[in-house]
């Protein structure tokens, strides 16, 4: 099998093979581009390892024919002593994971060949900052050394030295500096550093594969929802050197700005260095504009290749390059990772350009990643005091406890607010930068770790902040002479870069316009209708600011809480006979009845699926331990259960205290006719009854519900049901024989179905059954698709065979999950209903899948056989 691909050789594999960063060197090359030479070892080598845990056969010769062939095109000898090939290794996966896997630079020097480079090219400072950095990449990635090991002797040298830099180093300083990280790493070992180029090369491939598997690369995936066995490709490039002298330089670039989408130069670059000195944040690097005056022609050519690029990939890029001795070098380009801001921003753009069409705008824009959008942002009428300022490196606000490593955030962000306070981060941050609120570091630029992974993350970033000095031994912070400990709050603001030290009042945003055209390009796409969740006027408010169709359930139990009827409810709930129970419900339906006006005003005759009362009647009244009264204590006793929510509660209530229901019955059409008096307009009320097991308790329920309307001559309502129950999904022809509709909740179907408690397993053992691969992901989170969706389309068959057109919608929390909202496109349900701040990701999602479908039925394949392709 073959494994290993030139740059300038024609792949079909694409990403799937060659990974993004080869596929992106093998495309450059071909086009012309300026790239190095070098080869691709595929993703197939990497699985091949993954399943023998050893380098696959014949892959050693494979690498040592492209290395022949690459010392060909580049004149020079890979093991020579006097001015050797050397040799980057870099990861390269087909789904792009910034900084979560390992890249060794400037292999195949050893002691002579350092030697023989500082005598041939006459700059010993250059052939050892080479070697020092091959010792300590390689001890790092390859044999598991500590990276303080080499990062304090670094430092204790420019300590010595009273310098700041690595820059300012000299020769003789970086000769001992490579001395000195040779015997750490004998030390540390126990045998001498490798000598051999060829071993140094094939360790460093096996690195790149084991740290596939790394725990920073696994929690990474988990989150991005990328599968763990697509394995990474190994990019093998002849080095080019930024590092050479104030002649060289190396960079990251945009071509749009990554926060805004806006087009201009975007990016940053250092003189006399390597690129990882950019992206790790070890120097602040200068904006790129000013990269025009120590070389203005490679800076030109870089602004051309932009263009070019972007052009050709239809997209924002993401590049990396190399300036050596005034000549560019692309080293990488990638499609960018981009905030939520910047992905609308840039989509229309692109659109207007001709660049791409509307269907491709919405295809583009990752419906989870709106969620951005939605963040707080800093109150604009606070008072606050800034404490400094570092870079803008990815916009939101947050506030949170000041939290200085990564261990302790990602404990205390399960159930706090956190703020990760780091000098720069690393990959192995992942973990607590995946749970904080934002992150605060005091070196790296805009391109730096911190920076990409928040833009991704969507939380907010101020890096480069130096202005703040830590003492992370003492868990102290100091901001221009004001010291913050470990647990005190601070509030920052990614947008402009500024740390406030306490809390800061927050406001949600507003949606852009670009974020409107969008959402009003999806609506033209999809078929599913998109509802939200609401239980009172203002929830619904905002859900039709966010474009919902409807309230796709509102929770009556919710008004029942509220202080100014709780007592009444109480009263209600104590009370030994129908009579006094049917008194305290005539003082609890004004109360509702108003809350259903203020809902169907805010909805103006979009329809409003309202379910009776659903929980069970203990929820409403004190804790036993609570309240001394015997009556009260009397009842709370009489009402429990070992199990309340399998209990009595939904319909169940409706059929032992049929007269709560009918207060809310009339509460509703008496809403409805008086908002339909005042606005000529009627509301388009559904009335749904919960937890319905079996046919006749549908049926019992319906003909409460008729008697109810008939008695205050209201018209006619639409009557349904929540399907939560598995037994609903088998015997649903039985149940829509009396049902107008079918709204699954899916929170108690994934309950009922699994057989597990949400309160406790969520807690208890679910992290662990998706950490350990146990399943997939979180059912509550994302709809289980084998099981609480094989029942779904059971019970949606099953209903639609007794009423053809039997509408059906869901109004779980699923219902603004994006890959739960296609299914329920490709299952044929009519919308799906979620929270309000969520309606704009379902409507987003709702449109790709029906763009998705579209565009299967084009190439001939069924949806089955597309899901098939897709994860294979």
């Amino acid at each position: 099998m073959r494994y290993v691909w030139d740059f300038d050789e024609p792949s079909e594999g694409g990403k799937a093979l060659l990974g993004g960063k080869g596929a992106g060197l093998a495309e450059m090359t071909q086009i012309g581009m300026p790239v190095c030479g070098g080869f691709t070892v595929s993703t197939d080598a990497c699985r091949a390892y993954m399943q023998g845990s050893k380098v696959p056969a014949g892959l050693d010769k494979e690498v040592a024919e492209h290395i022949a062939k690459l010392e060909q095109q580049s004149g020079k000898k890979f093991g020579d002593l006097k001015d050797p090939l050397l040799v980057s290794v870099r990861s390269g996966a087909a789904v792009s994971m910034p900084g979560m896997m390992d890249t060794v630079l400037n292999l195949g020097l050893n002691d002579a060949a350092a030697a023989g480079l500082a005598e041939t090219t006459g700059n010993p400072r250059f052939a050892y900052d080479c070697y020092r950095r091959l010792v300590q990449m390689y001890g790092e990635v390859v044999d598991g050394i500590e990276p303080n090991a080499f990062e304090d002797a670094l430092t204790a040298l420019k300590e010595k030295r009273g310098v700041k830099n690595d820059a300012e180093l000299n020769a003789d300083d970086l000769k001992e500096l490579a001395d000195t990280f040779i015997a750490i790493y004998e030390k540390e070992k126990g045998h001498k550093f490798p000598q051999d180029p060829t071993e140094q090369l094939m360790r460093a491939i096996e690195a790149v594969f084991d740290s596939w598997e790394t725990p920073r690369a696994r929690v990474y995936r988990d989150h991005a929802g990328i599968p763990h066995d697509l394995g990474t490709a190994v990019n093998v490039c002849q080095m080019v050197f930024g590092n050479r002298g104030d002649n060289c330089g190396t960079g990251v670039c945009f071509t749009r700005n990554p926060s805004t989408g806006e087009e201009g130069l975007y990016g940053e670059f250092l003189l006399n260095a390597q690129g990882e000195d950019v992206v790790a944040g070890i120097r602040t690097p200068q904006p790129l504009e000013e990269m025009e005056k120590p070389f203005p022609k490679a800076f030109n050519e870089l602004v051309e290749s932009m263009k070019t690029l972007e052009q050709h990939y239809h997209d924002m890029q993401d590049m990396e390059f190399t300036v050596e001795e005034g000549k560019l070098y692309l080293l990488q380009t990638r499609s960018a990772k981009r905030t939520a801001r910047a992905a609308l921003r840039a989509a229309v753009s692109m659109v207007d350009e001709g660049l791409i069409d509307k269907e491709e705008a919405v295809k583009r824009i990752n419906p989870d990643q709106l969620d951005q959008l939605l963040h707080p942002m800093i109150d604009p009428k606070a008072k606050i005091e800034v404490a400094a300022k570092g870079l803008n490196a990815s916009p939101g606000a947050a506030s949170g406890k000041a939290i200085f490593d990564a261990d302790t955030a990602a404990v205390l962000g399960k159930s706090e607010d956190v703020i990760l306070i780091r000098p720069e981060t690393t990959p192995d941050d992942i973990h607590g930068m995946l749970v904080s609120k934002g992150v605060l570091t005091t070196r790296g630029g805009m391109t730096s770790h911190a920076s990409v992974v928040a833009r991704g993350l969507g939380i907010p970033c101020v890096a480069g902040c130096e202005a703040l000095v830590l003492d992370l031994d003492a868990k102290t912070a100091s901001l221009n002479g004001k010291t913050v400990s470990e647990g005190d709050i601070i509030t920052i603001d990614g947008g402009n870069g500024s740390i406030i030290i306490g809390s800061v009042p927050l406001v949600p945003p507003s949606i852009n316009d670009d974020f409107r055209v969008i959402l009003e390009w999806a609506d033209t796409f999809r078929r599913l209708g998109v509802r939200a969740n609401g239980d009172t006027p203002d929830d619904a408010t905002k859900a039709r600011e966010f474009g919902a169709e409807g309230i796709g359930l509102c929770r009556t139990e919710h008004m029942f809480m509220a202080q100014d009827r709780l007592p009444v409810v109480q009263e209600m709930i104590l009370a030994t006979t129908t009579e006094d129970r049917v008194k305290q419900l005539d003082k609890l339906l004004p109360f509702q009845q108003s809350d259903f006006e203020g809902i169907f005003e805010a909805m103006e005759g979009l329809p409003v699926t309202i379910r009776l009362l659903d929980p069970p009647l203990h929820e409403f009244l004190p804790k036993l331990e609570e309240t001394d009264d015997p009556v009260v204590r009397e009842r709370i006793v009489a009402l429990h259960e070992f199990n309340p929510m399998l209990g009595t509660r939904g319909s169940r209530l409706g059929i032992l205290y049929p007269e709560i229901y009918e207060m809310q019955v009339r509460a509703i059409v008496r809403a409805s006719k008086a908002v339909e008096k005042r606005s000529g307009k009627r509301p388009q009320a559904e009335i749904m009854h919960p937890l319905i097991g079996f046919a006749e308790e549908l049926k019992r329920m319906r003909e409460l519900t008729e008697k109810v309307i008939a008695e205050e001559e209201a018209g006619e309502f639409l009557i349904g049901t929540m399907i939560e129950l598995p037994r609903a999904c088998v015997r649903a022809d039985e149940i829509a024989e009396y049902a107008d509709f079918f709204s699954f909740g899916t929170n108690d179907l994934t309950q009922t179905t699994m057989g597990i408690s949400r309160d406790d397993a969520e807690g208890k053992f679910l992290a662990k059954y998706v950490e350990d691969g146990v399943i997939a992901q979180n059912p509550f989170a994302t709809l289980d698709q084998g099981g609480v969706g094989d029942l779904m389309k059971m019970g949606l068959k099953r209903g639609r065979s007794v009423k053809e057109n039997l509408k059906a919608g869901i109004c779980g929390e699923h219902g603004g999950d994006p890959v739960s909202v296609t299914f329920c496109h490709n299952i044929g349900l009519n919308y799906v209903s979620c929270s309000p701040f969520r309606v704009p990701l379902a409507r987003l999602a709702a449109a790709q899948a029906a763009l998705n479908e579209a565009a299967y039925a084009a190439a001939g394949l069924s949806l089955r056989e597309a899901q098939a392709m897709t994860h294979e």
